[in-house]
């Protein structure tokens, strides 16, 4: 057994150096023919002012700020999109997940409808469609529609009430007034469009994966808990879904790295994402192996934690199942 982990440890040593040195001379190789061609290099373009404006940022941002602040701002409004699409993504999946389990016919074949019309119409049409429909087909802003009190929705997009409010009150509600809606906080129409647009394409890779979760599970573990008096509900909660939930969690993780990555697609409908926003700052300064390094490096630390986080997930997981 020792010989067999020295000789496991001696291949993963040789692959990592030959991974160095591959990347080693990658770097080398780039780095001679941009000299050649007169291409200047290095990160110091990061330091200096962007010199360009964000028209939608989490983070306060002025064109005078530097250009790593920009980048900064980029990745907050990815996750500002990603971390909520995440969620609805996996509430709404999970129901469509079990709803395609039901027995009943009617609301069993509206869910398999909607995971196979969403799954086999492409992600950037899917954004396009919903940007035209915010943007085009809702109301103008001193016609906005109230879809719940003090929730406004219009082609200026949504208006909800938000902390902060004055006189004392706890939030600031939004009014309609005679020009626009007045006060609260504003989702611009291509956050929305963003939103609903992964949201829903994820949903219906989500609930496959719900799904496939659950069958994974035997048969007679469902058969079992009824033999020991439990309820159908109770035989679920208690004895499926714990089981089901090990074989969910990895590939609800890939899903949710890829929901992360086609929040690039912003760039489609003028959303400045991360990728936006590193476009804009190679178009200004030239450096194109230095942008495509910095997005390539902020997508793998994504990736990384997210399988850290995944797989902490399943220890505790198969801790609670034993526990159960």
């Amino acid at each position: 057994m020792t010989g067999q982990r020295l000789r496991r440890f001696a291949l993963q040593a040789v692959l990592a150096a030959g991974l160095a040195l591959l990347l080693w001379q990658l770097v080398a190789i780039t780095a001679a023919n941009m000299h050649e061609r007169g291409i200047h290099s290095g990160f110091g373009f990061l330091r200096e002012p962007a010199g360009f404006a964000i028209g939608e940022s989490l983070l306060p941002f002025d064109s005078a700020d530097s250009t790593w602040w920009a980048l900064m701002a980029g990745l907050a409004n990815t996750l500002r999109v990603a971390l909520p699409a995440i969620f609805v993504s996996t509430v709404l999946g999970t129901l469509l997940g079990l709803g395609r389990l039901s027995p009943n016919l009617l609301l069993s074949g509206l869910c398999k409808a909607y995971v196979e019309a969403l799954r086999n119409v492409p992600l950037l049409l899917q954004l396009l469609a919903w940007y035209f429909v915010v943007s085009d087909l809702l109301p103008v802003a001193n016609a906005a529609l109230e879809v719940a009190p003090h929730l406004f929705l219009s082609k200026s997009g949504l208006s909800l009430p938000w902390f902060g409010g004055q006189a004392g009150a706890w939030f600031d509600l939004p009014l309609q007034g005679e020009m626009a809606v007045t006060g609260g906080a504003a989702l611009t129409p291509e956050y929305l469009a963003l939103l609903l647009g992964l949201s829903l394409y994820s949903a219906a890779y989500v609930a496959e994966t719900v799904r496939a979760g659950i069958q994974s599970v035997p048969r007679g573990q469902s058969e079992a808990a009824l033999a020991l008096g439990l309820s159908r509900v109770q035989g679920f909660r208690l004895v499926l879904w714990p089981q089901a939930l090990r074989s969910i969690i990895p590939p609800l993780t890939n899903q949710h790295l890829s929901l992360t990555k086609n929040a690039s697609l912003a760039v489609a409908i003028g959303y400045p994402d991360l990728v936006s926003i590193a476009n804009t700052t190679l178009n200004q300064t030239g450096r194109a192996a230095e942008c495509i390094t910095l997005i390539m490096a902020v997508y793998l630390i994504i990736s990384l934690l997210a399988a850290w986080a995944s797989a902490w997930l399943e220890r505790r997981t198969g801790r609670w199942t034993r526990h159960s």
